[in-house]
């Protein structure tokens, strides 16, 4: 055992400079000596008065901005080999058996100390900037010594409160960060510096310990500048372990003051001086040979070798695991070596193979690499046709863009010359096809987006294998791109033809269409609630105004007037309101019995208007025509029921001249004069219209819907958007079933024999096998590092 602890450190030591010189950070977590403080605490005293040599550099404010990684290495007088560097040798200050090296600068050997100080401070400023900042890349330096015990330590920039001169306004924050993460691995020994002239309660350094180490397990605690405290105080307490206990105690020292380093006092005075401060100190002498520099490095040297021996496992743990991973890493970046043209033809097509699987498989949703994050593949296809699409398709109005003019102007363009008896059928196939070719937009536009989406599934198909040869994934993209293009235009030419198709026949026999016996119906039993829900309105409102009259009479504030008006009300006079005709025979009672007997009235005329459709429709499906006007001409005027003031024909001597019917005045017409007379001579005050394209161009009058072209005009958009309706349903249907037919499954079943065909070319290997620069580097990276994990491992093997 005792040469395995021998070898112990000295193994770590091959360990951390085989790590950083591959690596370049200590991925292994190796154990070490962290040594942390307040700046001004004595750090850099302590670490000098270990080696025996003055090398740390000194100044005010932080003069530590890298961490230092110090190791100490013991070596014998006759191991010391002869100086070949004497040009950075001063014999005065140097002793030919010590020496220093850095990592940074291979092959040179320091023997004058004050050398190394002025490299610490240029590789310092080289890597850190001439400010006060900090850096986080280490800075190693090796020390070769007979006086010396093995060790390793880290020296960190001292803790700072205040920024001070062209120190950055968060160098605390920075400085606690950087400490927090050397002192937060498991397998790294807490050296807390602590200064014995200021409260033990107010140390940073047991601070931060603390709170990665709560237990204390692996904190020693250096109580410095014990000789400078308050005559009549000591730190025997603390020492002791009895104010602030510590698993690893806490050791007192004694640096050389300012004086003595300005005065130059060497190292071994100083350390004889602090071994009789302690020796002579009636506080001190009982536990003088547990406390100073030389006791420290012994106890940091047996905690480092029993921390590395019980470490050591896990150590080895930690390496087989790194070595499992970097060796799937290294395989994952493939092969770079490329025999004969048939193994690259056999590469280049094992590749096409998993990319054509890959598109497919993401569109069926069968693919390995599935993600939870979001919608993607065949599921972002489902989503256009359900929700985007169909969503387009509900919100089209079939008639928002209709007005009630341009209904009207239809039913008289589709009329001619002639005048007629009926609502034309070519009115409604001259509205009902501009409607459906509003689909055709959003249809449209579901192609193209599921184009997109095969686009962008076939750019995410790659897997880190194709990622090494840049020009073959690019080829393979693009060889599918120009798949899914051809594609398109037929994909989006049968869309088209499907719009066209249905407003090629209007299939008004469709057994879902409303028909005119619905329509007319539905129409008439519209207006007739409307009618009724505007009676009851009145009621309510006269009543209302009956209630604030008697309220008014009991006040004594009622007018003669309103008295009249009351008497006239209560007689039952409704003659002198404006009521429908099927309306106008309301009795008294009505007032009695409320909006009841409203109500009731009307049911009774509107009950008398479909028994007379059913009874035209003569039993049989006709069209809307006749239906509307029945088979004898329309009704009576002033008859229940009655769907309209004035019929569109009349008998001759009610017959409208042309200007009257333009102009749309019902209670003029009777007194209008012949055709001939109106035509020669117009009344000058009737406006014009240009509706028909004549007239004056500068009116903007509209003529009034008579009652009869209200009710047309309700007919026919009750008529489209039922067509309208059976339209939409179908194309809804239709057009995912088109898209996936001829875009989509065409594509996944065709794009394995097109990459082949495009690219299995022997002339296209060499290029389409061309690696990335970067994959080259990864993987040289990678074997570089496994074979450094490979080497550790022998070592470690050499004492396990």
């Amino acid at each position: 055992m005792a040469a395995l602890g021998d070898d112990l450190l000295r193994i770590v030591n091959q360990l951390q400079d085989l790590v950083f010189n591959t690596i370049g950070t200590d991925s292994l977590d190796l154990p070490q000596i962290v040594v942390v403080g307040s700046q001004s605490a004595g750090k850099s005293s302590v670490l000098e008065n270990i080696v025996g040599r003055d090398f740390l550099p000194r100044g005010s404010g932080i003069v530590t901005r890298r961490p230092l990684i110090l190791q100490l290495i013991n070596v014998e007088e006759d191991e010391s080999e002869p100086d070949l560097n004497a040009a950075y040798r001063n014999p005065t200050q140097a002793r030919r058996s010590e020496w220093a090296e850095f990592h940074h600068v291979p092959g040179r050997r320091f023997t004058d100390f004050a050398d190394v100080k002025r490299e610490i401070e240029n590789e310092t400023a080289r890597v850190a900037g001439s400010n006060k900042g900090i850096n986080r890349q280490p800075i190693n330096l090796k020390i070769y010594s007979p006086h010396v015990l093995n060790l390793t330590l880290v020296d960190l920039p001292g803790l700072t409160k205040v920024p001070i001169g062209d120190q950055p306004a968060d160098i605390e924050k920075q400085t606690r960060t950087l400490i927090s993460e050397f002192i937060a691995k498991p397998n790294s020994i807490i050296l807390a510096v602590s200064p014995a002239n200021v409260d033990i309660v107010n140390s940073e350094a047991l601070k931060l310990a603390r709170h990665v180490d709560p237990l204390g397990r692996r904190t020693v605690g250096v109580l410095t500048k014990v000789d400078l405290m308050d005559h009549g105080t000591n730190a025997l307490d603390i020492l002791s372990g009895r104010v602030y206990p510590l698993k690893l105690g806490f050791i007192g020292v004694v640096n050389r003051s300012q004086q003595d380093i300005q005065g130059n006092k060497p190292m071994e005075d100083a350390l004889k001086a602090e071994m009789d401060f302690f020796k002579h100190h009636p506080a001190y002498r009982n536990m003088a040979t547990q406390c100073g520099t030389n006791f420290l490095a012994k106890t940091l040297n047996q905690t480092l070798m029993s921390h590395i021996r019980e470490r050591l496992p896990d150590i080895k743990a930690r390496l087989n695991t790194l070595m499992g991973q970097t060796q799937q890493e290294l395989a994952s970046y493939g092969d770079n070596h490329f025999s004969g043209k048939e193994h690259r033809g056999s590469m280049i097509l094992q590749l096409m193979t998993r990319f054509a699987s890959s598109f497919i498989s993401s569109i069926d949703g069968t693919s390995t690499e599935i993600s939870t994050k979001e919608l993607s593949g065949g599921a972002r296809i489902y989503y256009i046709f359900n929700s985007v699409f169909g969503s387009a398709l509900e919100s089209i109005d079939p008639t928002s863009n209709l007005s009630a003019l341009d209904i009207r102007t239809a039913i008289r363009n589709s009329t001619g010359p002639r005048p007629s008896l009926f609502v034309p059928e070519m009115a409604f196939d001259l509205l009902v096809k501009p409607q459906i070719k509003l689909l055709e937009i959003p249809s449209q536009r579901c192609v193209e987006l599921v184009y997109e989406e095969l686009i962008k599934i076939c750019h995410t198909c790659g897997s880190t294998e194709l990622t090494r040869f840049p020009r073959l994934q690019a080829k393979l993209i693009e060889v599918v791109s120009d798949l899914l293009r051809e594609r398109l235009g037929p994909a989006s030419n049968y869309v088209e033809s499907l719009i066209s198709i249905q407003r090629a026949y209007i299939n008004t026999n469709h057994p879902n269409f409303l028909g005119a016996a619905a329509a007319m119906s539905h129409v008439v039993n519209n207006k007739q609630e409307k009618e009724r829900k505007r009676l009851i309105q009145e009621e309510r409102e006269r009543r209302e105004k009956r209630k604030m009259k008697e309220l008014g009479a009991a006040n004594g504030t009622e007018t003669p007037a309103e008295e009249n008006d009351d008497a006239a009300t209560e007689k039952g006079d409704l003659t002198n309101r404006k009521l429908p005709k099927g309306a106008r025979s309301l009795s008294p009672v009505m007032r009695e019995n409320g909006t009841g007997s409203i109500a009731a009235s009307l049911n009774g005329a509107r009950s008398d208007s479909p028994s007379r459709f059913q009874q035209q429709a003569g039993g049989q499906k006709d069209s809307f025509l006749t239906y509307f006007f029945g088979q004898n001409g329309p009704s009576q005027p002033g008859g229940p029921g009655t769907p309209s003031a004035l019929p569109r024909h009349v008998s001759q001597s009610a017959e409208p001249t042309f200007s009257g019917s333009i102009r749309s005045r019902e209670d003029k017409i009777a007194h209008r004069p012949a055709l001939s007379s109106s035509l020669i001579s117009p009344p000058e005050e009737s406006p014009r219209t240009t509706e028909f394209g004549f007239g004056s161009f500068g009116q903007s009058t509209e003529p009034a819907l008579t009652d009869r072209e209200a009710m047309e005009t309700e007919l026919i958009r009750a008529l489209i958007s039922s067509y309208f309706n059976i339209v939409r349903e179908s194309i809804a249907d239709q057009v995912p079933k088109a898209v996936m037919h001829l875009l989509v499954n065409h594509s996944k079943d065709v794009v394995q024999n097109r990459l082949v065909s495009e690219l299995y070319k022997e002339g296209l290997f060499e290029e389409l096998l061309y690696e990335d620069d970067g994959v080259k580097k990864e993987r040289e990276k990678c074997e570089k590092l496994l074979s450094t994990y490979r080497e550790a491992a022998k070592i470690i093997g050499e004492v396990l």
